[in-house]
């Protein structure tokens, strides 16, 4: 269900922005690609109910939804990894617009450091601990190759970040406090290949 909350709110938002205020059950589950029991399930658990032949109001929803995802808290994120992967995530606006400030990114190749990132600069890893702790961060996201991921991990857990988006290949171990989400675009791409080649074998 937490996997499929983003993808209600980013619905619900727009339905907003487009100045609809009600929105019926079969109506997300047409859009999402879910059935009408699954989106009634899936609001219940948060005592959000609908009203009878209207649905539900869009802006009761929309802030129910941002409630839980925590969108309207602005959050602190530092990226490790100013390779292809760190600065595309730098550049990306949809961060801002969602209230993740991007404070700063980092990189242990010494080439890089000092390099203009957008607005930001690449900084030296001996200065992560230090940023995290005066800038108040919030989560790390890990852009490094996987040989390096555990390692970064450490430092961040260290120098006192609450959650971690891990971006390698790698599995990473944290301690309990540390909430950790994994997204591995190649894996992801795998899982689509395979769903594609079983889709056309069975086509076949």
């Amino acid at each position: 269900m937490v996997k499929r909350l983003p993808r209600y709110f980013s619905y619900v938002q727009a339905l907003a922005n487009n100045g609809v205020e009600w929105v019926s059950s079969i109506e997300l589950a047409k859009q999402l690609g879910l059935t009408s029991s699954t989106v009634r399930q899936d609001f219940s658990c948060f005592s959000f109910s609908g009203v009878s032949k209207r649905g539900y109001e869009v802006a009761g929803l929309l802030r129910m939804l941002a409630d839980i995802l925590g969108a309207n808290t602005v959050w602190k994120v530092v990226v490790v990894g100013a390779g292809n992967l760190g600065r595309a995530l730098v550049l990306h606006e949809d961060f801002v617009r969602n209230g993740f400030n991007i404070a700063s990114i980092f990189d242990s190749d010494p080439e890089k450091h000092g390099i203009n990132i957008g607005s930001l600069k690449v900084l030296p890893m001996q200065d992560l601990a230090e940023v995290v702790k005066i800038e108040n961060i919030d989560m790390g996201i890990i852009a490094v190759p996987d040989t390096a991921a555990q390692s970064v991990a450490d430092l961040l857990v260290d120098a006192g970040v609450k959650g971690i988006l891990n971006m390698s290949m790698t599995h990473i171990t944290t301690p309990d406090r540390i909430a950790v989400t994994d997204s591995r675009i190649v894996a992801s791409l795998q899982q689509l290949s395979h769903c594609v080649l079983f889709s056309c074998r069975r086509n076949s």
